[in-house]
């Protein structure tokens, strides 16, 4: 794409000019909308996983985004009043939040997406504050927009492979950043934000064949402006307010470029011809003095997965909204003098068959709209199942799972048990091995953030019991003591990890454990307890710092007074009695004399491990009999990359397909993005599930995980905590 600039190009100032070449739009275009949510409109809210969101901050500065992640994210409050999670700062990844610093303020602007859908619904309102880490809006105006910028983006069709990259820029700007200029080559849809002099907002897509916006120099954009915008929101805005924002996508990536700065509308005619299609020029264009671009990941899409189709509902489900843009329609045509009976144009539309043929007769209207402004091929609404495509989470990986805090339970001063259940009136039991963990998620500052804590429940239960003790540095233990209340909502994966009770439990299982490693041994004793019919014994040796830092101090001891032939427990307190040696386990041992056949669970720091290990090992305990479990608390090295780099995903050397990863983004976030089938299970760098080959590249990995030293010298990393420092090539081939 060559770089073009026509020198001072001519500038509309006036409505009169405007209208002069797009017209007034039409009585019927601008009485559409409805001023609360209707049923429809709440059906759509309940289905859309993702949203472009345009508000201004405190400093009026101007910013739009993409939200959501997952089905429902926006809550319908009541007709005139929706929620949702929105990154904490102006800072369009949530890093370095000051409380309430980037905050939306005044009018706002959003519209959802229905995945393979060409319609979207517009919902337009005001910033009413934030309550428990949502954004409120009060709605004022909501209303169903064509399908023509989606349409002509092909948005619902990801491109195969990476686009040509952009030549250099011959002068400096915010154009010119880090991977910016590929990531407008590529980029064929945005979401357009502006605002007018009277206190309203107006978010609207943009799509174009190839680049919606083109470059002419370091600190310059202009998007063309085709005949088919019927009511020219943004151009009236621009008339009196020159501030705007965009967030462009390019289809199957995640991340998102950032953009704001000051608009303006041109009829140039040289700079037009430039953005000729088969000969027919827009018949307008914006031109956009930049201010700052940027490309970040963005964890809306990630989450969301808008190309995926398996990640997806059926479209047999989704809504019409072709026929709710009727609906609403009639509702106000109805209500204008003159105008028809609301009851006969329903009825018209509830004849049989007249929805489907009124589908296909717009169907039909729009390509034919959009070939005559110079458009061809244009390929039906729906998904392109990418090489590689998953039909679920992908892999090995286990879904995330939507749940509930049911319940809240002080264990000791720096340790709780949190009780969770499904969102929803039908719990289904959570079903795992004693002795696994589970990766919680929760959204923190508008990020998520992922943990593993094992399962310290029995398995079976419609409750999934996790016990978090607090770290003083760590950031999810720290906002499940601080933040986190009964009934707010997580997600879970789950289960994973070999550290488990197997099926048949031997006849003396001994469990060793410091601190919070106790937490998958109350699972197991929890599990072979409630088995009345068993004969098997449970010894636990369990060390703690002090009596108040014991954790199920009295169940425990409840257990051993209540079935002594099975389980006896022996606490250590560290203050008190010094910390466990090898003559300790060994003098422990012997007073228990584990039969032959005992299998030895061992959780805890690795100074613990080491000496257990060498207790067990001169006793001549065979290693299969020895399980390990190591707690992991991986760093953050995202921020090591700047600029997007290109992922190559094969399988035995057969190429699945190529993605780009964003600053900030893991090569598994990516991968699960775009819709290939990465392996993985626990996404923190625990069980070694996401294990791949590197075949080229360099990726820096969070540490410390679960690679052996082996592994690392084969070329193995981990797709959940690795982030590529340059373009990568990887293998998911089971190793």
């Amino acid at each position: 794409m060559k770089h073009v600039r026509p020198s001072a190009p001519h500038r509309l100032e006036a409505v009169a000019d405007l209208e002069a070449v797009i017209g007034r739009p039409a009585p019927m275009i601008m009485i559409k909308q409805i001023s609360a949510l209707d049923e429809g409109c709440r059906t759509v809210l309940a289905l859309c996983p993702v949203a472009a969101f345009g508000y201004r901050d405190s400093d009026g500065t101007s910013r739009t985004t993409f939200v959501g992640g997952t089905a429902g994210f926006a809550r319908a409050l009541s007709p005139t009043r929706i929620s949702f999670p929105l990154p904490g700062s102006g800072d369009p990844r949530g890093r370095g939040h000051r409380p309430g610093a980037g905050d939306p303020h005044g009018p706002v602007s959003l519209f959802f997406l229905l995945p393979g859908v060409g319609e979207i619904l517009r919902v337009n309102g005001t910033a009413a504050g934030r309550k428990d880490g949502q954004v409120l809006v009060d709605v004022t105006e909501a209303y169903v927009h064509c399908a023509q910028a989606v349409l002509r983006s092909g948005l619902w069709q990801p491109s195969q492979g990476a686009s040509a990259p952009a030549p250099p820029l011959a002068d400096d700007g915010p154009l010119s950043g880090p991977g910016v200029a590929d990531f407008l080559a590529a980029a064929p849809f945005l979401a357009l934000s502006t605002w007018d002099a009277s206190g309203g907002s107006d978010t609207s897509p943009r799509g174009d064949r190839q680049a919606v916006a083109r470059i002419l120099d370091g600190r310059t954009l202009v998007i063309p402006d085709r005949k088919g915008n019927k009511r020219a929101d943004t151009l009236h805005n621009l008339l009196q307010d020159d501030r705007l924002s965009f967030a462009a996508l390019v289809p199957g990536r995640s991340g998102v470029l950032h953009v704001h700065g000051r608009g303006a509308i041109t009829d140039d005619p040289a700079l037009l011809e430039t953005m000729a299609l088969r000969g027919m020029p827009p018949h307008l264009a914006l031109l956009i003095d930049v201010e700052h671009a940027e490309v970040t990941g963005n964890d809306a899409l990630v989450r969301s997965r808008l190309w995926s189709p398996g990640a997806h509902p059926d479209p047999a489900t989704m809504p019409d909204l072709m026929a709710l843009g009727a609906e609403h329609l009639a509702s106000n045509v109805s209500a204008s003098p003159g105008g028809p009976p609301a009851f006969l144009l329903r009825a018209v539309g509830a004849i049989p068959g007249v929805s489907r043929l009124l589908r296909r007769v717009m169907d039909r209207a729009y390509r034919s709209g959009l070939r005559k402004e110079g458009y061809e091929d244009i390929r039906p609404q729906g998904f392109s199942r990418p090489a590689g495509a998953d039909t679920g989470e992908g892999g090995s990986g286990h879904p995330l799972r939507e749940v509930r805090v049911a319940e809240i339970r002080r264990e000791t001063p720096s340790t709780i048990t949190l009780a969770l259940e499904d969102v929803g009136g039908d719990p289904r039991p959570f079903d795992f091995r004693p002795g696994q963990y589970f990766t919680l998620v929760a959204d923190i500052d508008g990020r998520p953030v992922r943990r593993a804590y094992s399962a310290s429940s029995a398995p079976g239960s419609s409750r999934l019991e996790v016990t978090v003790k607090h770290v003083g540095s760590g950031r999810f233990s720290t906002h499940v003591h601080r933040g986190l209340r009964v009934d707010d909502r997580l997600a879970v994966r789950g289960p994973s990890g070999s550290f488990h009770a197997g099926p048949r439990p031997p006849s003396d299982t001994v469990l060793i454990a410091a601190g919070s490693g106790v937490t998958p041994m109350m699972s197991m004793i929890r599990a072979r307890i409630a088995d009345r019919t068993g004969r098997d014994r449970i010894a636990l040796l369990c060390s703690s710092r002090d009596a108040e830092e014991v954790i199920f101090a009295g169940e425990l001891a409840r257990m051993a007074q209540d079935f002594p032939d099975r389980l006896s427990v022996t606490q250590v307190l560290t203050r008190r009695d010094g910390r466990l040696d090898a003559a300790g386990v060994e003098r422990w041992l012997a007073r228990r004399s584990p039969a032959a056949d005992a299998h030895y669970y061992v959780c805890g720091p690795e100074p613990l491990m080491d000496v257990v290990r060498s207790v067990l090992a001169g006793r001549g305990v065979p290693d299969e009999q020895v399980h390990r479990e190591r707690y992991t608390s991986v760093a953050d090295t995202g921020s090591a990359m700047t600029v997007p780099q290109e992922m190559t995903v094969e399988e035995d050397g057969r190429t699945l397909g190529t993605v780009m990863v964003e600053p900030g983004q893991t090569l598994l976030d990516a991968g699960l993005a775009a819709g290939l089938a990465m392996p993985h299970s626990c996404t923190v760098g625990n069980c070694g599930d996401c294990m791949v080959r590197l075949r080229s590249g360099e990726v820096a990995q969070n540490e410390p995980n679960c690679l052996t030293p082996q592994q690392r010298s084969e070329g193995y990393v981990l797709t959940c905590v690795g982030c590529p420092l340059s373009g990568v090539t990887v293998d998911i081939a089971e190793p």
